[in-house]
């Protein structure tokens, strides 16, 4: 077998159920070390965090590649066709958690940094390995923490690639080159509990709400930017009532999300919310979320070298695209980072059977080390 499905196996082994690294990153910090990187635990409360660097010139840029250990929970376990942490090869697939999301990634990211430190140890700049295992879950003490600590000692990077599962149907079919920002709300809106027959001696938050919602989620907030779609407001969960049909509730409980691109950020977009808020409702309080501002990287050398990579290996030109989710890079791009986001087919993550193409991880260091190659051989 090859080295990158050797260790994507490995790793794949490792119960890393977030925020538990399970011994992935001292696995990969033994080999990256053994091939002349400075490798630096960075651990925050319950979280592993990698950095690993070799230098080639000091005054040259910083390409850095980010990915994370942690995986989502399995499921029913009995739903899957074989063991999700026994990595199982059938019919070309590699199946097991993380196959796709991201261990197969972080196993290229690692055979790829092995073997241009080798080929290339006087490169341009510096070329480094980031990884958490704070992605699958809250975030807190993943890459936002590292990120906050190298903006205090003043580290710099230029580039960086993120290993997040983003080609379509073909290894390399498109360029993440931005995402949009995420913000999420807990709103409970109070009134007065009483009898549905005697309105006048209660006051009812649903009927209070339901104008201000109404005009939250039918707002136009913007009309795109860029590749970016327009901001969208959803409403994920209203909660309010006894379960009795005659009892007008106390308190309504409302859940919604934005993702929003860069027309705006969190903080204007909650003066917003709670502007319109204020003219429906008498008493609420909303705690608000800022799970990342959106970021957006313009075409330069990085994106460049990237499309030019990618139609290689794709046959074609990659689509360039913002949609998605989050990631971590969300963390990384305010230190005036240049980020993009390159990985396998996005088809089965974090779902029962999660696999991936044995011939596509097979082709990824290379991929990667095409990149490095560009950009800083």
């Amino acid at each position: 077998m090859s080295d990158v499905l050797d260790l994507t196996r490995a790793l794949i082994e490792q119960r890393s159920l977030t925020p538990d690294d399970a011994g992935c990153q001292a696995l990969i910090a033994a080999r990256l070390g053994a091939a002349g990187f400075h490798c630096e635990s960075m651990r925050f409360g319950d979280v592993d965090n990698l950095w690993a660097v070799h230098v080639g010139d000091e005054t040259g840029p910083t390409l850095v590649l980010l990915g994370h250990t942690d995986v989502v929970p399995p499921g029913p376990v009995e739903a899957w066709s074989s063991d999700p942490f026994t990595p199982d090869i059938r019919g070309g697939l590699l199946y097991g958690r993380g196959a796709a999301d991201m261990k197969g990634s972080v196993a290229a990211f690692v055979v790829a940094l092995e073997r241009f430190a080798r080929e290339h140890p006087a490169h341009r700049g510096r070329v480094a390995l980031l990884l958490t295992s704070d992605e699958e879950g809250v975030a807190i003490d993943g890459v936002r923490k590292v990120a906050d600590a190298f903006r205090a000692r003043g580290e710099r990077i230029d580039w960086c690639i993120t290993g997040e599962p983003s080609s379509k149907a073909v290894l390399g079919d498109l360029l993440r080159v931005g995402r949009r920002g995420s913000l999420s709300a807990t709103l409970t809106v109070r009134g007065v509990q009483g009898h549905v027959a005697y309105p006048e001696k209660a006051r009812n938050p649903v009927h209070e709400a339901m104008p201000a919602l109404a005009e939250l989620t039918s707002r136009r907030w913007d009309d795109g930017y860029e590749t970016f779609p327009p901001t969208s407001l959803q409403v994920s969960n209203v909660l309010a009532g006894t379960g009795a049909n005659n009892v007008i509730p106390g308190e309504l409980q409302v859940l919604f999300n934005l993702r929003y691109n860069p027309h705006w950020t969190a903080a204007r977009l909650e003066h917003e919310c709670n502007a319109m808020l204020a003219r429906y409702c008498q008493d609420y309080t909303i705690d608000w979320h800022r799970s990342g501002e959106p970021f957006y990287t313009p075409d330069g050398e990085l994106r460049r070298a990237a499309r030019e990579v990618l139609a290689e290996f794709a046959g074609a030109p990659p689509e360039e695209s913002t949609g998605g989710g989050t990631s971590d890079a969300r963390f990384i791009a305010p230190l005036g980072t240049h980020c993009v986001e390159i990985g396998p087919v996005n088809a089965s993550i974090h779902k029962v059977d999660e696999h991936i193409a044995v011939a596509d991880l097979e082709r990824l260091p290379d991929l990667y080390f095409a990149l490095m190659q560009r950009l800083l051989g």
